[in-house]
């Protein structure tokens, strides 16, 4: 299918595919700006015009259960969410791509530099661009309906999709997730926008640390997630 035949509710019309193949939130960055970003390899975006965000929200439930440490139940759903994401992106870059549009999926937590934690691209930077949500002062996309209750993926495409516009951060003086790290990694302070590092926002290694060498280690964990900090945060979180 050629640009200039395209309905011209095309971008409604992908999204909505997306959201029914199970995405709860769905939106268009404008690759440009994104090659600011550290990529895997450097030259990841420069085949492609668009990048689409998508993100499906976990159970609340799930987060209530975490008290000081990770669980088993947290750890299973983790995956299971992962594992749903790369399905829709998969298909949704192979829907893309069957409307003559290269297209990349980038999967949902893959870490190719394990030293540094970084993967092909930034999820959460793209999900920032596409309108998703705002980054948090732990460094995680805040969705305005979720929290951080989300796990994201990433299509990458020549698709000429309408392109969102991010959102305006809403932490205020929040320090829900400051207070409640066990390792003390989140400063607490606040972007309008974007943090220009992790240093700015975190003592990443203190996080990373504890990851790695104490939470993944656990029975039944095997992989390296928290969770605490996603509980406490106010946007989302259970209604009594």
């Amino acid at each position: 299918m050629k640009a200039q035949n395209l309905p011209v509710d095309y971008t409604e019309k992908v999204k909505a595919k997306i959201m029914g193949w199970g995405a709860d939130i769905v939106g268009v960055a404008d690759a440009e700006p994104l090659k600011a970003l550290r990529t895997d390899p450097p030259d990841l975006l420069n085949p492609f015009t668009r990048a689409i965000s998508i993100a499906v929200q976990m159970p609340v439930a799930v987060f209530e259960m975490i008290s000081d440490k990770p669980t088993p139940i947290y750890a299973s759903v983790y995956q299971t969410a992962n594992r749903i994401l790369d399905e829709i992106a998969f298909r949704t870059a192979i829907m893309l791509q069957t409307d003559g549009f290269f297209s990349l999926p980038i999967p949902a937590s893959q870490v190719l530099d394990k030293k540094d934690w970084y993967g092909a691209i930034s999820h959460k930077a793209v999900a920032r661009m596409a309108g998703l949500g705002w980054q948090g002062k732990n460094l995680l996309l805040i969705t305005p309906r979720y929290g951080s209750r989300v796990r994201l993926a990433t299509i990458l495409t020549k698709a000429p999709l309408n392109a969102d516009a991010p959102v305006e951060n809403r932490c205020g003086k929040c320090t829900s997730c400051k207070d409640a790290c066990p390792v003390g990694a989140i400063k607490g302070v606040t972007t309008q926008s974007h943090y220009e590092s992790r240093d700015e926002a975190m003592f990443f290694s203190r996080c990373a640390e504890k990851l790695e060498e104490d939470f993944a280690k656990l029975p039944e964990i095997g992989t390296q997630i928290c969770g605490i900090c996603i509980k406490v945060c106010p946007f989302g979180r259970k209604k009594d």
